[in-house]
């Protein structure tokens, strides 16, 4: 029987979900030569290709694939039964993990360096994924989303503050084109487009007095990250619609301004949410407890 580790098998589970070694790698915190050396190593012992790879793409053979459909659902269940064992001792234990967007794990990292010091014999994962993948089916043990989208059925636990999204501009910008007063007036202006994970185009959204209104707004420039939306407003490329603490540097240097100011109200910020089975966990109590011991800026 070939020598096969649960290490062994979260790391091949990695590369399936990212796609590339160099996505997988940065995930596992390896250099990408050890994680293609520890995957011929695998493949030499189960005697079995497990990947396609070129220069450009990496895909699983469908010898692979197959493998990996068994193993990956028992590795669920092992990694389920470990948990139960430290819950059953009502200590917490095992590996932890939470599916969310990276802007959402900024936010959460006090709450984990508090929880890794406190816990040592745990291990977190925390996998990033913006296309809001169905957890339980994922085998995740929580999601991290903004409030509006989480499942009703799940329990939800607030992190951070109330969000805000600004529309901004450059000082230069706003000279040659003028400042829009109303939503409507965006129809004369270029709009910085962005791109979600799972390719729709985020559509901006405004209110007043509790009337919402979206807007598919239109330009020549689609991003598919705010930090370059925000670059690509100080260039003078158009208005971008964003995160108010993405631009809060920009906002504050003068780099940016701030346009609509009384159609853009904050909105309910992140959740960290949970199935309703997973109350008695003794890992994920210990986690959402450390969470709630964090501050919430307003």
């Amino acid at each position: 029987m070939s020598d096969i580790s649960l290490a062994d098998l979260r790391l091949l589970e990695a590369i399936l979900q990212e796609g590339s070694f160099r996505g997988a790698a940065q995930r596992l915190d390896l250099p990408p030569s050890t994680l293609s050396r520890r995957v011929s190593g695998l493949e030499r012992r189960l005697g079995l290709r497990m990947f396609r790879r070129t220069t450009r793409s990496l895909s699983p053979t469908p010898e692979g694939l197959g493998f990996l459909g068994r193993v990956l659902p028992a590795l669920r269940d092992i990694e389920a039964a470990v948990r139960g064992a430290a819950e059953a001792r009502d200590v917490p234990g095992g590996l932890l993990r939470i599916n969310g967007t990276e802007p959402g794990f900024r936010l959460l990292m006090p709450a984990v360096r508090t929880f890794l010091e406190l816990h040592p014999q745990v291990e977190l994962d925390l996998v990033i994924d913006g296309l809001l993948s169905d957890i339980v089916a994922g085998g995740f043990d929580a999601g991290l989303r903004l409030a509006e989208a989480v499942p009703q059925d799940m329990v939800a636990v607030p992190v951070g503050p109330a969000q805000r999204f600004v529309v901004v501009g450059a000082p230069g910008y706003l000279a040659r084109r003028g400042r829009p007063a109303v939503p409507g007036d965006l129809a004369a202006h270029d709009c910085i487009r962005s791109r979600l994970p799972s390719g729709r185009v985020l559509a901006w959204e405004f209110a007043v007095a509790g009337r919402p209104l979206s807007l598919a707004v239109t330009g020549r420039l689609t991003l598919g990250s705010t930090d370059l939306a925000c670059q690509a407003a100080r260039e003078g490329l158009g208005l971008a619609y964003v995160n108010d603490s993405s631009a809060a540097a920009d906002l504050a240097s003068g780099a940016l301004e701030e346009l609509l100011c009384d159609w853009c109200p904050p909105f309910e910020g992140l959740r960290l949410y949970y199935p309703r089975h997973r109350v008695g966990s003794a890992t994920l109590s210990a986690f959402v407890a450390c969470l709630r011991r964090q501050p919430r800026a307003e």
